[in-house]
């Protein structure tokens, strides 16, 4: 905007000056040559008139050749050629006038309408040619015969036009650098407002709400300034109240979380009891025991997601990294849950990477128990190692189903907190996507949320695909921290 800005100042001078220049020079090469001109027809035709009354007609050659004479001396010496039917004389005899006196001037003379003129060039040079018809004293005015002619060279006035355009035109560019110079100070004035203003926008972007900008004036930039200072403040009192109650409401699930954990332990202990002895009870007995212990195990994963997840959103959450082989935990926590044999591992061996094994193993809990429980067999789960170009190594696990997939509206969402796509990958009812056991049960919702902020807590992510195969596929990505790195 400032080099617009500057463009356009500097164009508008240099027009506004080549103009006036233009107008300037023609108005002053008008006038001069005006006065020329006038100044020549009005000393032939003065000194015509004084000369010429001792002239006797019709003249002979020496007479018009004196005449030629004497009026070339009252004029200033100027070059007279004197005309009579005939004969011609002129006050230079070494002077060449035929190129310098036009047809159509003599011709104008000869119709006897008084004084003419003509501004001739000649060999590069310019003159005026003036042309008079000499008329009888007497009441008709009419005319003798004798024509005479006064060549003026006119270098002088073209010397002098061209002088004053020389000066004109070395004063355009003080007049362009003055503009730019203008054009500066302009800008400066009309863009610093908009580069504080849009630095402010650039901060309150960022998120610093707090940002505001000077109001200065009461123009249109002053208005907006306000205006951005209003809509910062209605922002920030917004931002305010917004964390306000997402800490209480954090607060709030943490604590009635924590609330539960006593009662949900001696419900947990009775339930596991009822369980134990289901046998031995009456079938309807034995089947609300059975449902009575897998509804507190479930109310007490969600009890410890919401925990889990209340921690995340405190920021209180912290690695205990450190060096592992993830081939090793891969098959750990396959082997832990009873999943060895219904999965297919393919997992490159002598990866070794610094991470924290129990997020780990949550992060392929979920993953894997969500495509057994919501996907198809075969389910795949895959290891190896990317150079990643420029980025670095990067560890990638991929689980892989071939169920029904998930719709792209459901990919979408499939990170979001008690999220449950039970139209695109339910198998049993009500199950969703976000458990990391491995129960026919409802889960919270919370799995896959937590394994996103477990791989985000790692420096990692988690996309979600469509196999190419058909089905569903996640894709674990973790930064190859060795060792030696970590230290």
């Amino acid at each position: 905007m400032r080099v617009r800005l500057v463009v356009t100042f500097v164009v508008v001078a240099l027009i506004s000056a080549v103009t006036a220049t233009a107008l300037a020079y023609r108005d002053a090469r008008t006038a001069v040559l005006q006065r020329t001109q006038n100044a020549a027809v009005n000393d032939l035709r003065e000194r015509v008139g004084v000369v010429a009354a001792d002239v006797d007609l019709p003249p002979d050659e020496r007479t018009l050749a004196r005449f030629a004479s004497k009026v070339s001396e009252g004029i200033g010496a100027r070059i007279v050629v004197a005309r009579y039917q005939d004969l011609s004389a002129t006050s230079d005899t070494l002077a060449e006038t035929e190129g310098r006196i036009t047809a159509e001037l003599r011709a104008a003379v000869r119709a006897g309408s008084g004084a003419r003129f003509q501004r001739v060039e000649w060999r590069g040079e310019p003159y005026l040619v003036v042309g008079l018809p000499v008329t009888y004293a007497d009441g008709d005015r009419r005319t003798s015969g004798l024509e005479v002619f006064a060549i003026t060279a006119l270098r002088a006035e073209r010397d002098d036009t061209a002088a004053l355009l020389d000066s004109v035109r070395a004063g355009i560019v003080p007049v362009v650098v003055l503009a730019a110079v203008l054009a500066l100070l302009a800008a400066g004035t009309v863009l610093r407002p908009v580069r504080k203003l849009g630095r402010a926008t650039r901060e309150l972007a960022t998120g610093d709400l707090g940002s505001r900008v000077a109001v200065r004036g009461h123009d249109e930039l002053a208005d907006l300034a306000r205006t951005f200072n209003e809509t910062a403040d209605a922002l920030q009192a917004s931002d305010a109240e917004l964390r306000a109650q997402e800490a209480k409401a954090r607060r709030f699930v943490a604590d009635v979380s924590h609330e539960l954990r006593t009662p949900l332990a001696a419900m947990t202990m009775v339930a596991t009891v009822l369980e134990e002895d289901a046998d031995q009870l009456p079938p309807d007995a034995a089947r609300a025991a059975r449902t009575v212990g897998a509804e507190t195990a479930r109310l007490s994963r969600l009890v410890d997601d919401l925990m889990e997840i209340s921690r995340f959103d405190a920021k209180a959450v912290r690695l205990n990294a450190s060096e592992a082989d993830l081939a090793d935990t891969v098959r750990a926590s396959l082997a832990l849950r009873g999943w060895t044999d219904r999965v297919t591992a393919e997992l490159q061996e002598g990866v070794r990477a610094v991470v924290d094994r129990r997020r780990v193993d949550v992060i392929v809990a979920n993953l894997v128990g969500n495509a057994l429980r919501h996907g198809a067999p075969p389910v795949t789960v895959t290891l190896a190692v990317d150079d990643g170009g420029e980025g670095g190594e990067w560890v990638v696990l991929e689980v892989a189903d071939h169920g029904p997939g998930l719709a792209p509206e459901a990919r979408e969402r499939v990170f979001d907190r008690f999220y449950k796509a039970d139209a695109a990958r339910t198998r049993s009812t009500g199950t969703d996507s976000g458990d990391s056991g491995d129960s026919g049960g409802q889960g919270s919702g919370l799995g896959m949320a937590i394994a996103l902020e477990n791989a985000r807590l790692h420096g990692g992510t988690i996309e979600v695909g469509q196999w190419h195969g058909g089905g569903t596929v996640f894709t674990l990505r973790l930064p190859l921290r060795t060792g030696e790195e970590g230290e």
